[in-house]
């Protein structure tokens, strides 16, 4: 096995995304930055993650959306890298088996969640991954998301390498790994005990600690 990428929120990270309370705060930190007073409708659509509704919201506004955007991602990702510093939003516990893996094989961080996040997670944990990439904070970096595989190819043409797992929690994960040549590691957590996948994933885990054994067959072969 050439390396082993993985998911952030729901593999690593406890819950499957981001406190929506985050971004509503980020909204409202963008907002005031950018001097905007907008109608409690207008507020709720500056809220969503629609980049049509966006750009439109922005242009009656006179203001740049990616410029909007990019203030919103970023207080979101300064809120959550303190929610993950006091505790109130934790590791799972088995990820533990990510140092182990990294001294095994080359690991990787790939997620749909903010570039800057990715980075923080990796040095709060220290987990050794190989490189960290998550989507850039633009309305073009959010288009760019999983299942496009975009981001997951990316990733394998700067590690030098062209086979290995995605490791993640959703559907979505599954589809991006399958798009980019990979082989799939579904992981069932307390939030997707019951999902129903759109596609079959190439392993089916209770625990990344599964990881492991899974390595290890493959380096056997």
């Amino acid at each position: 096995m050439e390396a082993i990428l993985f998911d952030m929120d729901g593999i690593i990270l406890e819950g499957p995304r981001t406190d929506p309370q985050v971004y509503a705060d980020a909204t409202e930190y963008a907002l005031a930055e950018l001097d905007v007073d907008p109608s409690p409708e207008q507020r709720e659509d500056f809220r969503r993650f629609d980049t049509g509704v966006i750009a439109d919201r922005a242009a009656a506004h006179g203001i740049d959306p990616d410029e909007f955007w990019k203030l919103r991602d970023d207080r979101a990702s300064a809120l959550t890298h303190e929610r993950v510093r006091t505790g109130k939003r934790d590791a799972y516990n088995d990820i533990e088996a990510l140092y182990e893996l990294a001294n095994r094989t080359t690991i990787a961080l790939v997620t749909n969640n903010r570039h800057r996040t990715a980075e923080f997670v990796e040095e709060h944990f220290e987990f050794g991954f190989e490189t960290v990439r998550g989507r850039d904070p633009s309305m073009d970096g959010y288009r760019r998301r999983k299942p496009n595989p975009a981001y997951l190819e990316a990733t394998l043409d700067e590690l030098c390498v062209d086979a290995g797992l995605y490791v993640g929690d959703s559907g979505v994960d599954i589809i991006a790994g399958y798009n980019a040549g990979l082989e799939t590691a579904f992981v069932r957590r307390p939030h997707n005990r019951s999902t129903e996948l759109p596609s079959e994933p190439t392993y089916e885990l209770d625990s990344l600690t599964e990881l492991l054994d899974l390595l290890e067959a493959s380096n056997s072969q």
